[in-house]
């Protein structure tokens, strides 16, 4: 069974600043502990990845799949699923919602479903997906926070 999970931050960064992060997979093995490999499979004619392979090594979890990406017109949010079970999961669909703040930063919204192909009690689902998105949050925020991050 799949729960969703939202967590929030709040980035030093303008919304574009943000989504250009976001959007820049090949990027993702230079500042996401746990992602090992990215592949643009597929994109749209503007330009952004339609399909996505990662490879991930979380220690506890290694898993290979391809996201789905869709995104708004603005990049307010965007949003993704997996095309096909992999060896952990049986689905996963996901979005980060960007709101632009009077301050100039961006409160970023991540919420995330995943269902495991193999058993987990709840409380341990629970705690992993947490961890999973405070990491990528704190991630996230580091990269765009970075001196001469993406602009």
């Amino acid at each position: 069974m799949a729960d969703t999970s939202t967590q929030s931050i709040i980035i030093g960064a303008p919304p574009e600043r943000v989504a250009a992060v976001i959007c820049d997979f090949p990027s993702y093995p230079e500042w996401t502990d746990a992602v090992q490999r990215v592949e643009v499979v597929e994109e749209y004619e503007d330009g952004y990845a339609s399909q996505v392979r990662f490879a991930i090594d979380a220690g506890v979890m290694a898993d290979e799949y391809v996201l789905a990406y869709a995104y708004a017109e603005d990049l307010s949010r965007i949003e993704w699923h997996l095309v096909a079970p992999s060896k952990m999961q049986r689905s996963q669909q996901g979005s980060y919602d960007l709101e632009a703040n009077p301050d100039g930063t961006t409160t970023v919204t991540y919420t995330l479903e995943v269902e495991l192909s193999v058993g987990m009690l709840g409380m341990f689902r629970r705690k992993a997906e947490k961890m999973i998105m405070d990491t990528a949050l704190k991630q996230l925020k580091r990269r765009v926070e970075a001196p001469g991050a993406a602009s």
